[in-house]
């Protein structure tokens, strides 16, 4: 499994911050062979104030299903979307190779 995160900074202005996230997150639910999406508002950090407000986690099945939806109309209109609406240093933005397992715990 493949995500992209983007991870967006926090917001000078909260309010235009909202919409226009919230017409990229449209963007982003028409991309094709999306397997789930997750949304991660931060709420602090053990080292003072974080400097990340909230995080987008999209899931595919593999690289080249990333790649095709990423290549796809809608999503070139949602990079397009990020692109003019978030200022370059607001956000970052990363893909990689997901491995799940199940919970454990490691003998003491």
């Amino acid at each position: 499994m493949v995500k992209f995160v983007i991870i967006f900074h926090r917001p000078k202005n909260l309010p235009n911050f909202e919409t226009a996230y919230t017409d990229l997150l449209a963007l982003i639910e028409r991309m094709p062979d999306i397997q789930r999406r997750q949304v991660v508002d931060v709420l602090g950090s053990p080292v003072g104030e974080p400097p990340f407000y909230r995080a987008l986690e999209i899931y595919f099945a593999n690289l080249d299903q990333f790649q095709i939806s990423l290549r796809s109309k809608a999503g070139q209109e949602a990079g397009a979307e990020l692109g003019r609406r978030f200022e370059p240093n607001s956000y970052q933005a990363y893909f990689a190779e997901v491995y799940e397992e199940a919970g454990g715990s490691t003998p003491t």
